[in-house]
């Protein structure tokens, strides 16, 4: 048999490429003329770096985007996609609202006040942000920078808020944060409670560990990449918490729509009359976004975001000129607004309906995904192709959402682990050599994800057989060429590369960043999760907290491995009473106090039996943040019994 290919596209992936590109909407020119309407400066290829050099974000590597015909590597609708998302710079929107896009994965929105000014979101990172609010005051003046608005509760939307403002001004009352209600908790629970492991799967969602190029990650559906620096958080100062609110903000009037449990948990749409210019989040972009991503998040509600939608289109479509939103470009002129919203929030109706209307007649998460297609007249536009989310997985989301993981089949209740099946089902397909000669055969067929499918058992089962992850690689590298979806692409492409190089090295652990912006309940409740069950064994102990900043009283039980919190009124009777500080107490967590410099120091205090603090800290687990993906994980350590 010929060569594996590794980094060329298999003739089966040429034919879905041309067949991809005679389906493809018509041919439009309006949305390049959007993404480059009022540009007025920008920085050669975006770049953003460190205060040590170090290159927190560019879009240099980016010049094969310049070709306009797509490679026999690149889907040629996500080809388009990845060209629109290389435009980068200061854009003007209207007389007050300006954009700053290209410089992160999602935009910064300014909107000029009376006397000042107001950032609607703060980017991933202080490098970018800060880089962004320079390039604005650079071209339109040092306006004061007086309010910053999370639209959101995800961390591209508000991680970059040090580059804005300084906290001390927040404190101070200089500067006010305006976020949706329950947007802290929110924010801090996706990012903290599942950090590592989402953080680990976001790796192929967006390809940041991957080379940038034409056969590797070239985009990531709602932008280029993520930027390669930590996220802080400040706290808002001031939350909506009607359904709808109208606010006057240094002169300027402002309608927020409350959209809880849509795209993020905590979510609003702006609309700005004086500009007839509504902003809505993240809930309609240039794509099929996600109802679950891929990176892992709590289902998305496909009937509320809809209903959203809807509203926004009835609330504000007629007093509307240009829709934008935190990701992509702005659509102007009313009838084209209305349009793009109206289709927008078809979309998800549709999915949402029709998932539900076949799950009813009893078809299962695949069989849905493998049928449903959207209706052609939203097949054939630009905005509703899946660059982002998918049909495929947002139906099965959509299912999850109502019926859980389970489809009903009771074979699939209790099913063999990945690896023990595995060994099984190279048993029962004849060994290891007649597996291997007929995925071969189905390879040289383009039948990629029978092939990927099979390869996986065989790597669970004997994960050092060469051929088989060689196998395994080249199959999802094709179907990696072959993804509309970016976010497909880069799980696909990254994927055939730890096949044939391993897991990356160990990183920090995520949530690090963001542990003092938790409040005591989500912190209490995150020890738990951390709590390593065999080294508890029988131990049961009361521990009673005072913040002495705060003045809170908190009351931690342990017994059966289980730790449990509550916040009392008044201190308890407790085997330990422990006096302190949060800043303290995270920095005993993070390993950068000890206790006995924090107790000689008087920031911690300990009444009772003091070794039982250094024996609850001796069961909290650490996470390393590179655990295998397309390798097993399994190992009898991590048994929730016994290690």
């Amino acid at each position: 048999m010929d060569p594996l290919p590794r980094s060329c596209a298999h003739r089966a992936t040429l034919d879905l490429q041309r067949l991809a590109a005679e389906d493809a909407p018509p041919a439009d020119a309006q949305d390049f003329a959007d993404a480059r309407r009022g540009f007025l400066a920008t920085l050669p290829d975006a770049q953003v770096a460190r205060a040590d050099g170090g290159a927190v974000w560019s879009l240099q590597a980016y010049g094969f985007l310049d070709e306009p015909a797509a490679p026999d590597t690149v889907h040629p609708g996500l080809w388009r996609q990845a060209r629109l998302n290389r435009e980068h710079g200061l854009f003007q929107v209207t007389e007050r609202i300006f954009q700053v896009r290209g410089f992160d994965i999602a935009n910064i929105t300014f909107i000029e006040t009376d006397h000042g000014v107001l950032a609607l979101d703060a980017l991933t990172c202080p490098e970018t942000a800060r880089a962004a609010l320079r390039l604005y005051r650079e071209h339109r003046g040092d306006r004061r920078l007086h309010t910053v608005v999370y639209s959101h509760s995800h961390v591209d939307h508000f991680g970059g808020v040090a580059g804005l403002v300084d906290e001390a001004e927040v404190r101070a009352g200089r500067v006010q944060i305006i976020a949706p209600a329950g947007f802290l908790r929110e924010a801090v629970a996706e990012n903290v409670m599942a950090g590592v492991a989402m953080a680990r799967r976001a790796q192929f969602q967006f390809g940041h560990t991957l080379p940038i190029a034409s056969d590797a990650q070239v985009d990531s559906g709602l932008g280029k990449n993520m930027p390669r620096s930590r996220p802080g958080l400040i706290a808002p100062t001031l939350e909506i918490r009607d359904s709808h609110e109208t606010h006057v903000i240094d002169g300027l009037e402002i309608e927020f729509q409350l959209t809880p449990d849509s795209e993020a948990p905590a979510e609003m749409h702006l609309y700005v009359p004086s500009q007839r210019a509504l902003n809505l989040a993240e809930n309609a972009t240039h794509t099929l976004h996600n109802l679950c991503p891929l990176r892992g998040a709590r289902v998305r509600n496909a009937l509320a975001w809809s209903k959203y939608l809807h509203e926004a289109l009835h609330r504000y479509g007629a007093r509307t000129d240009v829709i934008l939103a935190q990701h992509h470009w702005p659509t102007w002129g009313g009838e084209r607004a209305r349009r793009f919203l109206a289709e927008q929030r078809d979309l998800y109706r549709y999915l949402h309906d029709q998932t539900v209307r076949l799950m009813n007649h009893g078809l299962k998460p695949a069989e849905i995904a493998e049928r449903l297609c959207l209706p052609e007249a939203l097949r054939q536009r630009w905005h509703a192709r899946g660059y982002y989310g998918t049909v495929s997985h947002n139906v099965k989301a959509i299912y999850q959402h109502y019926l859980s993981w389970y489809d009903a089949h009771p074979a699939n209740l209790q099913r063999l682990p990945p690896v023990p099946a595995a060994r099984k089902y190279v048993q029962y397909m004849g060994g290891a050599d007649a597996l291997l000669r007929n995925a071969r055969l189905d390879f040289e067929r383009g039948e990629f994800r029978w092939v990927a499918e099979v390869m996986a058992h065989l790597v669970y089962a004997q994960p050092d057989n060469a051929q088989a992850r060689e196998l395994a690689a080249a199959a999802l590298e094709q179907l990696g060429f072959q993804a509309e979806s970016a976010t497909w692409r880069n799980a696909y492409l990254l994927g055939a590369r730890e096949y044939r190089e391993g897991a990356p090295p160990a990183g920090p652990a995520a949530g690090q960043a963001m542990l003092a912006a938790l409040p005591n309940e989500l912190l209490f409740d995150n020890l738990a999760m951390r709590v390593v069950a065999s080294r508890a064994g029988d131990l049961r102990c009361d521990l009673a907290w005072h913040f002495t900043d705060s003045g809170e009283h908190w009351l931690c039980s342990l017994s059966n491995a289980a730790l449990s919190s509550l916040r009392v009124e008044a201190p308890q009777a407790a085997d330990l009473r422990i006096d302190t500080d949060r800043a303290t107490l995270d920095a005993l967590l993070l390993q950068t106090l000890a206790p006995a410099e924090a107790v000689a120091r008087g920031k911690l205090r300990l009444s009772g039996d003091a070794s039982l603090l250094a024996r609850l800290f001796a069961l909290f687990d650490r996470f390393s943040g590179n655990f295998p993906v397309v390798d097993s994980a399994d190992s009898p350590t991590l048994d929730a019994h016994h290690g």
